[in-house]
């Protein structure tokens, strides 16, 4: 029997919710977008090396695809920290799980889509010059699809009960 002094218990609102998290560790999400910035600027210059003034090639070689190869990872490493932190120190959902799984699988597309000459599964096998062609550059294209795909799996999200 209840009590006729006692109000029903209701479900807390999502402001309320939100506001009994803790807040966001602010130093390291700022960190994670300094390198996700610096990430980006290290594939730019593998990518695009005449933004920087350094163009001394007409082909992508080895050492640019290297450069893309490390730039990404650096993305990839940073935008994990960067996802994680939002989640304020609670346990990620399964399908952040399963998304973090998609970063890592992407990056390992787009890494042996990059060296594929440099693994003997290009086009061009190693005796000739690594040259960055146009299905390495799909497969490099199919695995940072995968990597965006991952992040917005990783994002936390709130149900919305109406």
């Amino acid at each position: 029997m209840s009590k006729p002094d006692q109000e029903p218990k209701t479900e807390p609102s999502l402001e309320e919710k939100l506001n009994a998290l803790p807040p966001y560790p602010k130093v390291r999400m700022r960190f994670a977008i300094y390198a996700i910035l610096g990430g980006f600027l290290i594939f730019l210059l593998g990518a695009k090396p005449q933004l920087f003034g350094l163009d001394r090639s007409p082909v992508v070689g080895f050492i640019q695809i290297l450069v893309m190869l490390i730039g990404i990872g650096i993305v990839c490493l940073a935008g994990y920290v960067l996802v994680h932190a939002l989640w304020r120190r609670t346990v990620p959902s399964i399908t952040a799980d399963i998304g973090a799984r998609f970063v890592s699988t992407g990056y390992v597309i787009v890494l042996f889509s990059g060296m594929a000459d440099v693994f003997g599964i290009g086009s061009q096998p190693l005796p000739m010059v690594p040259f960055f062609g146009v299905w390495q550059a799909r497969g490099m294209e199919i695995g940072m699809g995968v990597i965006a795909i991952g992040f917005v799996m990783m994002f936390p999200y709130q149900k919305v009960h109406r």
